[in-house]
């Protein structure tokens, strides 16, 4: 009766141990993504290079600078190959003035060119189900989003910086 003892209670505590260490690996990895932003943060402001809020380098490209929400304020942006990178601290939905909604990842990558972000990942937006956007462009009075198809809405919905609003899953 021992021996069964011992062997249940070895079980128990050897699946207990590896629920434990399975949840610190993932809290480490939590913990490494929300460092990494940070140190090239870091590593840049060391190098001198000052990085101008994410608004300001969107105003730059000719796009709305209240695309993104207001926290999502970390970016890492290639200037040879125009790729962006915008770090967001949660999964997030922002609605705009003009009604519309963007659903944006954690994550959100896509390249910059003059009134234009395209090949992006990690937005979706509200059709009747959430769609992928593919492309979001700028001219002086529109922008243009692109998920399946080309709508275009008033770029002054777009200009104001919003908080996003958390939500469960991308």
């Amino acid at each position: 009766m021992d021996q069964v003892f011992n062997k249940v209670g070895s079980y128990w505590l050897g699946q207990q141990t590896n629920k434990e260490v399975a949840s610190v690996a993932n809290e480490i990895n939590s913990l490494s993504t929300s460092i990494e932003g940070g140190a090239t943060w870091l590593v840049n402001k060391i190098k001198g290079k000052v990085q101008k809020p994410l608004p300001e380098l969107l105003k730059e490209y000719d796009l709305a600078v209240g695309i993104f929400p207001r926290d999502a304020t970390n970016y890492e942006f290639d200037e040879g190959t125009r790729k962006l990178t915008v770090h967001i601290p949660k999964v997030c939905e922002v609605g705009y003035k003009d009604q519309s909604v963007l659903r944006f990842s954690t994550v959100v990558n896509g390249y910059l060119e003059k009134g234009k972000l395209w090949d992006i990942d990690g937005i979706k937006t509200k059709m009747i189900v959430w769609i992928k956007v593919s492309c979001i462009s700028c001219d002086e009075t529109k922008i243009h989003i692109t998920a399946g198809m080309r709508k275009s809405r008033s770029r002054d919905a777009y200009e104001l910086l919003r908080d996003g609003i958390t939500v469960d899953k991308f």
